[in-house]
């Protein structure tokens, strides 16, 4: 699922990112490895956390009654049968199960919780957020090895007037507490077709597309 922003927010998200990268320690114009078009060997990513919207299906085995299916609120909380305003926001399902779990064994002996994501928005950290001269402005969950060229499909490639080899990434970088900026060569990529234009994503990235002055 896409979660899709106004435009103006979202440049603005991007604007405050690059306000950070100018303030912090972290290199500019630095170049990140190429990726494959498919990777060699895939494996699962980060554990899931759960994210504001996100819907679930809460599943209390041999009662029934006291599970559920809903979305997380904006507020990041969720309520169930017997378990009032259970913040979600910020944890794994395993580790909300578990909340859940505690709360239930009030009322039933040993209970045992099950915790399904549905419909993934994700929080901020998890998305991969691309503005600026792209057909359509965006924040995607980001889901274990996707590639820069993923995000662009997902945002329907770049605009008419796009300057896509001087767009940029910023990253941050968890080891260091510093956000990174990366040169990126968009125009090459989707236009040229060149594979050492495509790069893995992170979770949190956020792509800067500008447009061309002329």
């Amino acid at each position: 699922m896409r979660t899709t922003f106004p435009a103006k927010a979202l440049l603005a998200s991007a604007g405050f990112a690059i306000a950070l990268t100018g303030c912090s320690g972290g290199s500019a114009g630095s170049q990140l490895e190429p990726a494959r078009f498919v990777s060699m060997q895939e494996g699962p990513g980060e554990e899931y956390v759960i994210g504001p919207l996100d819907k679930l299906t809460i599943h209390v085995w041999r009662n029934d009654e006291l599970g559920a299916e809903v979305q997380v609120r904006p507020d990041g909380r969720i309520t169930t049968p017997l378990v009032a305003d259970m913040p979600a926001v910020g944890k794994t399902p395993t580790m909300l199960s578990e909340d859940i779990r505690l709360q239930l064994s009030q009322y039933i002996e040993e209970p045992i919780v099950t915790v399904i994501v549905n419909e993934f928005a994700g929080t901020f950290s998890q998305q991969v957020r691309i503005v600026g001269a792209t057909a359509e402005p965006a924040s995607i969950p980001f889901r274990a090895n996707m590639t820069l060229l993923d995000a662009m499909i997902s945002v329907g490639g770049l605009s008419e007037y796009a300057a896509g080899n001087r767009a940029r990434l910023i990253r941050f970088d968890r080891e260091s507490g510093e956000q990174r900026e990366y040169d990126l060569r968009l125009s090459d990529l989707l236009r040229r077709g060149d594979s050492e234009a495509n790069v893995l994503l992170m979770p949190g990235d956020v792509i800067i597309i500008p447009e061309s002055m002329f």
